[in-house]
């Protein structure tokens, strides 16, 4: 062969790696979890069992084989077919089979609704974990997952209906297929809310619903357990997962919004009245369905009191807004592990880019972000369990704290991927290596359940609405009082943003609210980092993030930041050493 041919200089590839392999995940699912846990006095630690579980789902994720179905799914998106070859309305969409074994995956593993139904005290925790590390192998198909997990606390509205439907929603068997939802061994659920003129304003749904004595009895036996039937005729402008075995609808009732539960096949097998219309041809999350999906007469069943629809969907929101979080974790921790393992094997100048002082900015301060990210996600799954068991405060810190990272957190997803893909240089900028999909999808997570502005608004809803919300929060910082100077100046400058907020006008207060949700988020960021992070990385997050020795973008930490410390935290255990860099440390590429 031709020498011109020789191929040189150029990364090996990523696969069979664990997306465990993390020292801030796994630390941070034995602190948060530790507390929350019935020490078993003769037998082996729970807590290890849970890293256990992380780790070989980690595993699992980073395989050459499931790396191989996340390129089949991405590259074979799912199709509708709206009648069959007679002329039948069938209303049907289909998937490649690599979306089917992710789904079956993830659902064996519980990532679904499974830990509605466990009695450990830490099953979000374990949840949230496992949802962060296999959703790093692919995107899409954990929307249909997260919405599944959702569904449940929506459900409880309607204890009849919950009865029926959330041990086979919590089931851990995936059964796809058009069949009567309560004959099937497990189901998936979808949500169905915006339309065209409504938007985030779901209250201007034009969806109606009327009760329908007739169809009594509810679908899950005689007497309906006090749910009452619907028919709802109307339009959704966007409906993900249109598959799904139930959704969770809005519709207009007489008394306003009202929550419903709608079969995709009824009781006695037929299809119900819901009219795929076409299929989004979406920036990215492309190997997931997303429908224009028409009611037609559809029969569902009310789930809590009618006109009081959005309040039943707020704590399913809630719920969906965590995994935003973790998702957009989960996908910088993906753009952090390739810019790692490319520039630590890509030379130029006579050495590798890694070794580059300017590049160990730019991965290091990618570094800290992702685990900052991590960090909150998970304590804020923590506080889900910890809530469950009756902490009020902790359901009052999670009402708040997932707000405010809703709105920073996925915000940064966007632009930590456009800069872990510049590390690649071109080499990123093709489909091959997977980075202009992690591109295209992070915007999605800042979009789903309220853009950034929605959020925000949440942030000071939740403390001008919400007992507790702010005292919890500011409990929760003070934590790490005295142990940072720039984290304790930042929290006093705080109090007083938040002690002015009353006297704000309301135009004022939502003229400021980003900048709020920003600041609240870096700062608790911050008091995790202090108390629970490695110095390195808190020192640093405190210094640029807190104490304004950062510039405008990414590669702009001070230049006393331990970067060998922070890099060598960032790759993984498993990883090939490499000659040590400038400014002290070695340099290790994930393999």
């Amino acid at each position: 062969m031709s020498t011109t041919h020789e191929v040189f200089n150029q990364a090996p590839p990523l696969t069979d790696f664990s997306t465990a392999d993390e020292p801030a995940l796994l630390e941070a699912l034995r602190r948060f979890g530790a507390d929350r846990r019935e020490d078993a006095a003769d037998g082996p630690d729970p807590r290890a069992d849970a890293a256990a579980e992380v780790l070989r789902l980690g595993a699992l994720a980073g395989s050459r084989e499931v790396q191989e179905l996340a390129r089949s799914v991405e590259e074979r998106p799912p199709r509708l077919h709206t009648h069959d070859r007679y002329g039948h309305r069938v209303d049907e969409v289909e998937f490649d089979p690599a979306w089917h074994r992710l789904m079956a995956t993830a659902v064996e593993h519980g990532l679904h609704a499974a830990p509605w139904a466990e009695p450990r005290g830490d099953a979000h925790l374990l949840r949230a974990a496992k949802f962060y590390v296999w959703t790093q192998a692919e995107a899409g198909h954990s929307c249909p997952v997260s919405m599944t997990y959702a569904a449940v606390p929506a459900l409880r509205a309607e204890p009849g209906l919950a009865a029926a439907y959330e041990p086979l929603l919590a089931a851990r068997a995936y059964d796809f297929g058009l069949r009567p939802p309560l004959g099937k061994a497990g189901l998936v659920a979808g949500m169905s809310m915006t339309e065209k003129q409504g938007g985030s304003d779901v209250r201007a749904n034009t969806t109606r619903a009327v009760p329908s004595p007739a169809d009594g009895g509810g679908p899950y036996g005689s007497g309906g357990g006090g749910a009452e039937p619907y028919r709802i005729t109307g339009h959704k402008w966007f409906t993900s997962a249109p598959m799904s075995d139930v959704f969770l609808t809005l519709a207009r009732t007489e008394e306003g919004p009202t929550c419903f539960l709608l079969p995709r096949v009824l009781p006695d097998g037929t299809r119900n009245g819901l009219r795929l219309q076409r299929l989004k041809d979406k920036l990215g999350n492309r190997s997931n369905a997303s429908a224009e999906i028409e009611y037609e007469d559809a029969l569902a069943w009310r789930v809590g009191p009618p006109g009081r629809g959005v309040r039943t969907i707020v704590e399913m929101v809630n719920v969906t807004r965590l995994d935003c979080v973790l998702g957009s974790a989960a996908g910088m921790r993906v753009g952090l592990r390739q810019a790692l393992h490319h520039t630590a094997h890509r030379r130029a100048f006579g050495a590798t880019l890694a070794e580059q002082p300017l590049m160990r900015n730019v991965l290091a301060d990618l570094a800290l972000e992702s685990e900052a990210a991590t960090v909150l996600g998970l304590r804020l799954a923590a506080a889900l369990d910890r809530a469950r068991a009756g902490d009020a405060g902790e359901a009052a810190l999670r009402r708040l704290g997932l707000a405010a990272a809703k709105f920073w957190v996925c915000k940064r997803g966007s632009a930590h991927a456009a800069e872990a893909l510049e590390c690649l240089g071109g080499n990123g900028y093709v489909e091959e290596s997977g980075m202009p999909r992690l591109y295209r999808e992070a915007p999605l997570l800042s979009l789903w359940e309220g853009s950034g502005n929605v959020a925000a608004l949440d942030v000071l809803r939740a403390l001008t609405r919400e007992p507790g919300a702010l005292d919890a929060y500011l409990a929760e910082v003070d934590l790490a009082a005295g142990a940072d100077r720039r984290l304790d100046a930042a929290v006093a400058a705080l109090r007083t943003e938040l002690a002015g907020l009353a006297a704000a006008g309301p135009e004022d207060a939502q003229l400021g609210a980003r900048g709020l949700a920003e600041r609240m988020t870096l700062v608790l960021q911050g008091a995790l980092l202090v108390r629970h992070g490695a110095d390195a990385v808190a020192d640093a997050f405190c210094a640029s993030r807190l104490g304004g020795d950062w510039g405008r973008t990414f590669g702009t930490l001070p230049s006393g930041t331990d970067f060998g410390a922070v890099l060598r935290r960032a790759r993984t255990e498993g990883a090939a050493e490499a000659p040590t860099g400038a400014g002290g440390g070695r340099v290790r590429a994930a393999v």
